[in-house]
């Protein structure tokens, strides 16, 4: 099989002929038929996070695909169902986290293209039990994207605890922005859109955005407080000084929903701003397998649109730098 490969951090990656993969025993065997490009898997690429990815490994946690052969022991799915690869590998089941339904926290999970195989490549092996079902009505274009774009986005703007009426600032309108002014929208929030570039704004204005700001031409704090200021910020943006800008735009009592994450890292936060308007700073991370079942719904009953490009799998390292330089809408998807 056509496999894209990390074989040394920080390099181009390289496409290799492999041994298609065999199930164990609680796994299935997928026949990928689109897979998502996502920053995460940029990041796994380029080493760029305290804990690392050993090469070598096959990225991509936004798969989507067909079973085609079950391991002796799995119930969960059928020969010829489609399946969703998400970041969530694999989990203990047995801790706190897993048991209280926060799979996302357990500390003995497994990563799908980061310390697992994951999906860049035209077949790959899952377990059974966090391989999520895709519906009816889900082509697998789509479905890519929102297993982690969508389940990502989708898990900040309910930790965010959003309510009807509330204002939702989305900085950065990429392949989460874009799909977060839509979950936002659906939950009756007005919703101001920030980023850069004029083409993403105006998607975001045609996706249901209320307000956008251009944080290249404007102060977006200043521009933000003249819209009567945010009660939830979402910061999907890779650059710190977008989460400075998102937690100075927010009203007393407002949330700082943290989900992008930058190489670099680090943020600046006020105390005294912190504690006198209440203000509450939340690390949103992907969501559960329960959450993406919903992403999914939403999708199949027609309240949700994916912004997305194809490409081939060959095209991997030049996807990545469209990716880097922001030059695409929102997302990218490897077709097979």
């Amino acid at each position: 099989m056509k496999a894209a490969v990390v074989t040394q951090l920080g390099q181009p990656i390289e496409i290799q002929d492999r041994q298609v993969p065999e199930p164990s025993t609680d796994q299935v065997l997928v026949r990928i038929e689109a897979s998502g490009l996502c920053h995460t898997d940029i990041h796994a690429a380029h080493g760029d996070w305290p804990v690392k990815p050993t090469p070598p490994f096959v990225p991509g946690h936004e798969g989507v695909g067909i079973v085609e052969k079950l391991g002796s022991s799995v119930t969960a799915h059928q020969l010829g169902d489609r399946v969703a690869i998400p970041w969530l590998g694999q989990a203990c089941g047995d801790c706190r986290y897993c048991v209280d339904g926060r799979e996302t926290l357990c500390e003995s999970q497994q990563n799908s293209g980061y310390s697992i195989d994951g999906a860049f490549a035209e077949y790959a092996v899952v377990d059974a039990r966090y391989a999520v079902t895709v519906p009816a009505g889900v082509e697998p274009f789509d479905a890519a994207p929102l297993s982690c774009a969508g389940l990502t986005s989708y898990k900040s703007v309910k930790v965010a605890r959003v309510q009807p009426g509330e204002t939702v600032v989305v900085f950065g309108i990429g392949g989460l922005g874009h799909l977060a002014v839509q979950y936002a929208r659906l939950v009756g929030a007005t919703v101001i859109a920030v980023d850069i570039d004029d083409e993403k704004l105006a998607l975001a204005t045609s996706l249901g955005a209320d307000h956008v700001v251009n944080a290249a031409k404007v102060d977006p704090v200043v521009a933000i407080a003249d819209l009567g200021g945010a009660d939830v910020a979402l910061a999907y943006a890779v650059a710190p000084v977008a989460f400075n800008q998102a937690f100075a735009s927010l009203n007393r009592g407002g949330r700082l929903i943290c989900v992008a994450l930058p190489a670099e890292g680090t943020m600046s936060i006020p105390i005294f701003d912190t504690v006198l308007k209440g203000i509450e700073i939340i690390g949103s991370i992907v969501g559960t397998r329960q959450d993406l079942a919903e992403v999914f719904r939403l999708h199949a009953q027609g309240r949700t649109r994916v912004i997305a490009e194809g490409r081939k799998l060959e095209q991997v390292n030049d996807a990545i730098e469209e990716l880097r330089a922001g030059s695409i809408a929102a997302r990218l998807v490897f077709e097979f």
